[in-house]
C-alpha cells in the first residue's frame, strides 16, 4: 500500500521559513513525479510546485516562484518543499502527491496518491 506522510508544518511569522518533508513508501519512488499542493479554507486545492521523476525538472506556481524550492532525495524516498519569505497568504494545508505521469503536473487529477496534509500558518 502506497503511503505519503507529510511533516514540518507549523506556525511561523511572515518573512520566516519552513521546510516540509514528504516520506513515501510502498512504491518505486523514483518512478513517480511528486507534487505539492495547498488548500486554504473556502478555496480550491491549488498547485504549489512539482518535480519530474525523469530529469528532476521543476514547476512552480507564479505565487511561490522565487520563494519556494522543491527537491527530492530518491535514496530516502522523500520530497521536500523549502518555503522562504513566507506570507500570510501562504497559510493553508499543504499536501504532497505522487503521479505516474510526467506532464500536466499542475492538475490534481493527474496524481494517484496523496498524503494527509500538514498545516502551515503564517502570522502577520
Amino acid at each position: 500500500q502506497v503511503q505519503l506522510v507529510e511533516s514540518g508544518g507549523g506556525l511561523v511569522q511572515a518573512g520566516g521559513s519552513l521546510r516540509l518533508s514528504c516520506a513515501v513508501s510502498g512504491h518505486t519512488f523514483s518512478a513517480y513525479a511528486m507534487g505539492w499542493f495547498r488548500q486554504a479554507p473556502g478555496k480550491e486545492r491549488e498547485i504549489v510546485g512539482a518535480i519530474s521523476w525523469i530529469d528532476g525538472s521543476t514547476y512552480y506556481a507564479d505565487s511561490v516562484k522565487g520563494r519556494f524550492t522543491i527537491a527530492r532525495d530518491n535514496s530516502k524516498n522523500t520530497v521536500y518543499l523549502q518555503m522562504n519569505s513566507l506570507k500570510p497568504e501562504d497559510t493553508a494545508v499543504y499536501y504532497c502527491a505522487a503521479s505516474p505521469l510526467n506532464y500536466g503536473l499542475r492538475f490534481p487529477s493527474h496524481y494517484d496518491y496523496w498524503g494527509q496534509g500538514t498545516q502551515v500558518t503564517v502570522s502577520s
